[in-house]
């Protein structure tokens, strides 16, 4: 079992669609996935239950104990600090796709985690929290079988996320062709050293619920905003893919891979195509699609023509983009997949 985390501090990168749909892809391929809605603001979950009122999840969660992550977490969050139990994930209409979903929740167990990490010297009663996380998700992840979990995070830099990624084997960092992302990029150069440091005391073999030895190593970044159809970015955002790819290997690269947080460049070159260091794809824009994806509750390239519900010339046009989607996510599932076995 592998566990991957997608994660950028800047909102707006399509983290919750890539990895629903990269999620979906990985189930297509055989491999029994589980995608974790870690954001508290439960996109990930809408997205695929088609939940977007809190009446309606909050119904669905009394329905279905233990299908949120807050909930699998409570035995450590009410004072016990022990007695995790594996959750109970929620069965998608994709067979070998299931789904942890969120919960407003989560924002108050960033409060506790943060405590945690802050003064577990002080009290070490709360020593495990920091740990729960990844506890929680191996135990769920080994009851069920998954190959592949993968955790949806929400754009911040706190507790939480550091805890998630911490827990991680892999991660990944979707990107957008912009100001804000390129600078993202540097700060992650700071902040994902500083989130290894700080954890460090949490790897201890006297802890019930520790964090891996081994970091979190870099699988790569996602480059967004390329036509579906040529395959080549908008010009106004060429610059800024430049800056971002040149960024990722001049900053970022090089503050990870003293720390052995990085995959091997070689390995990735022996399997991923994209042609450049440590770029897993370049993904189309999602606009054309995406509002029937989320209708219909299905990745972007697993939409009928009736789903897409569109004629003439608009729908010869959507359709090709479709299954350049599905191109797209199928040969980054595979690549990913051989790169992880990589170990």
């Amino acid at each position: 079992m592998k566990i991957i985390s997608l994660f950028n501090h800047k909102g707006g990168v399509s983290k919750t669609t890539t990895a629903f749909n990269l999620g979906w892809m990985l189930a297509e391929q055989g491999h029994k996935t589980l995608i974790v809605d870690a954001d508290p603001q439960c996109n990930l979950t809408a997205l695929v239950l088609d939940y977007n009122a809190t009446e309606d999840i909050e119904e669905y969660y009394k329905k279905h104990p233990g299908c949120d992550l807050s909930s699998g977490l409570k035995p450590v969050m009410t004072g016990s600090f022990t007695g995790l139990e594996p959750g109970n994930p929620c069965p998608t209409s994709n067979e070998n796709l299931f789904l942890y979903c969120g919960n407003l929740k989560l924002s108050e167990i960033e409060t506790q985690i943060s405590v945690a990490l802050t003064t577990s010297v002080a009290l070490p009663a709360i020593r495990n929290l920091p740990g729960s996380i990844c506890e929680l998700l191996k135990l769920t992840g080994d009851k069920y079988e998954f190959d592949y979990i993968l955790i949806d995070m929400s754009p911040s830099v706190g507790a939480l996320n550091q805890c998630l990624l911490m827990s991680s084997d892999y991660f990944i960092i979707p990107t957008s062709p912009d100001f804000f992302c390129a600078q993202a990029i540097k700060s992650l150069s700071n902040v994902i050293p500083k989130w290894h440091k700080e954890v460090d005391p949490f790897r201890d073999s006297d802890i019930d619920y520790r964090l891996p030895n081994i970091p979190p190593k870099f699988l790569g970044f996602i480059a967004q905003k390329y036509r579906p159809r040529n395959k080549a970015p908008a010009k106004s955002f060429q610059k800024w893919i430049d800056i971002i790819k040149e960024t990722v290997n001049t900053k970022l690269i090089r503050v990870l891979q003293p720390l052995s947080m990085t995959v091997n460049l070689r390995d990735f070159n022996n399997c991923v195509s994209s042609g450049e260091p440590y770029n897993l794809a370049n993904v189309a824009d999602f606009n054309s699609l995406i509002a029937q994806s989320q209708e219909h509750n299905v990745p972007i390239f697993a939409l009928s023509d009736e789903q897409i519900d569109q004629r003439g010339n608009v729908l010869i046009n959507m359709r090709e983009s479709r299954d350049e989607f599905e191109k797209t996510f199928s040969r980054m599932a595979n690549e990913i997949h051989l790169l992880a076995k990589k170990g």
